[in-house]
């Protein structure tokens, strides 16, 4: 098949190297010449682990292709996918659309003979209707299918997520694309991963729905945390006795400092103004996105609080400033908020990330960076692990004791036991076990 991928950020490139890697002829195109020319130099501009390879053994083969003329790139595919972000519509929350809506006037302008055109952006129920709405406007001629193909990749994982789908989801109106489809998925349907046709309203509505409910779950054990804390009860186990029932699985059961991410933060967001559109508000959704947006500034208040209740003129030690570990992105980043919390008390912030500071200096300011863990502790009156990078899994307790100023750890994704951490001489608070209990302890 001759795919043509609009738009080469992180769902557009992971998916366009995927497609080429099962053999597919695929041109992933972007307006940024710089990112272009990146990409055929096999400079990448996103973290994502094994990306880098598959980029290089893809254009050396000749399978994937990188260009800036939409034109060319259109006349030449059966099937064009548009991959271009969708944000948070500044002022009132709805997805922004006029990536989408401008790929497609463009794609109908150049289109030729029967092609697929299919929606890979994240977008609302109904967007599939308004692109071919649009692309009949500006071509009456078009022969054209539009399709729903909502992406599924976790961000640090996305490769092996594409490669083995739980599912894929495919919305058509129009049966002619059916068989396109199959023919463009059938690698990974010969290895028996789902392929589940919808209309293309239900297709938009699966990937917005699976999101929320994800983030829901997050935002579950996030306050079932909290009430372990007064109760003396520890959320690990909570969350492992409720995750064994099959009916609720483990996943997405770790409680933490928030959800933040390209995808949840924008979705939830999106998915209530859809709703509330449609007077069909989901209050549950609507109360998920109030509970994150609080507990991201209250993890701030619960570093305050384990250094003493006053860090004005103290120190404060980052560790972990994307929004999950194996990416670059900080967009929505938990670290953010807590950072701005611990600033606004007063605190100096120095950080340290392994992928993320290049993107962390875009979005915030007046923090100094470390080049490591150590160098980020060094003086420090307490070290915060905000995001889990495997790399802080195993710090040497006695090494930073020696450096820091004050010897307090606040664990904000529970990756160590209190009582190894107390056993080196620190202070000890994670999320969801008794506040009275941590502190008569230590």
């Amino acid at each position: 098949m001759r795919i043509t991928m609009i738009g080469s950020g992180y769902v557009g490139l992971v998916s366009g190297v995927c497609f080429a890697d099962f053999g597919h002829d695929v041109i992933c195109v972007d307006k940024d010449l710089s990112k272009i020319e990146a990409l055929r130099e096999g400079r990448i501009p996103i973290y994502e682990p094994g990306l880098e390879q598959l980029v290089a053994e893809n254009t050396s083969t000749g399978r994937l292709s990188f260009s800036t003329d939409v034109g060319e790139s259109v006349r030449s595919a059966d099937v064009v996918f548009i991959a271009v972000g969708t944000p948070s519509r500044r002022g009132d929350g709805h997805a922004d659309l006029s990536y989408v809506y401008a790929a497609a006037r463009e794609i109908a302008t150049y289109v030729e003979g029967f092609t697929v055109i299919v929606t890979k952006s994240t977008v609302p129920v109904g967007t599939g209707d308004e692109v071919e709405r649009i692309m009949r406007e500006t071509n009456p001629a078009a022969d054209v299918a539009v399709v729903s193909n909502p992406e599924f990749l976790r961000e640090g994982a996305a490769i092996e997520d594409f490669k083995r789908p739980d599912r894929i989801v495919v919305g058509l109106n129009d049966d002619r694309a059916r068989e396109t489809m199959t023919e463009v998925y059938r690698p990974l349907y010969l290895n028996q991963a789902p392929l589940v046709f919808t209309t293309r309203r239900t297709s938009e509505l699966i990937k917005y729905a699976a999101n929320a409910f994800l983030a829901m779950k997050i935002t579950f054990i996030n306050e079932i945390a909290d009430l372990c804390e007064r109760v003396d009860a520890n959320v690990q186990d909570v969350s492992r006795g409720i995750g064994l029932d099959g009916r609720i699985g483990a996943k997405f059961l770790h409680a933490g400092p928030g959800y933040g991410g390209s995808c949840f933060p924008k979705d939830t967001l999106a998915l209530a103004k859809t709703a509330q559109d449609y007077d069909a508000p989901v209050r549950l959704i609507e109360t998920t996105i109030s509970i994150n947006d609080n507990r991201k500034r209250a993890m701030g208040r619960k570093v305050i609080a384990a250094v003493g209740g006053d860090i004005r003129g103290k120190k404060i030690a980052i560790l972990g400033l994307t929004f999950k570990p194996n990416t670059d992105d900080m967009r929505d980043s938990p670290a953010i908020a807590v950072i701005q919390t611990l600033q606004d008390a007063g605190a100096k912030v120095v950080g340290y990330d392994p992928e993320g500071m290049e993107n962390a200096r875009k979005v915030i300011e007046n923090i100094e960076y470390a080049s490591g863990p150590y160098e980020a502790a060094a003086g420090a009156d307490a070290l915060v692990i905000v995001t889990e990078w495997n790399q802080f899994r195993a710090l040497d307790f006695n090494r930073l004791k020696q450096s820091m100023h004050s010897p307090v750890l606040v664990d904000l994704r529970n990756i160590y036991r209190s009582d190894e951490v107390r056993k080196h001489g620190f202070t000890y608070t994670g999320i969801g076990t008794n506040l009275y209990q941590e502190s008569t302890n230590t």
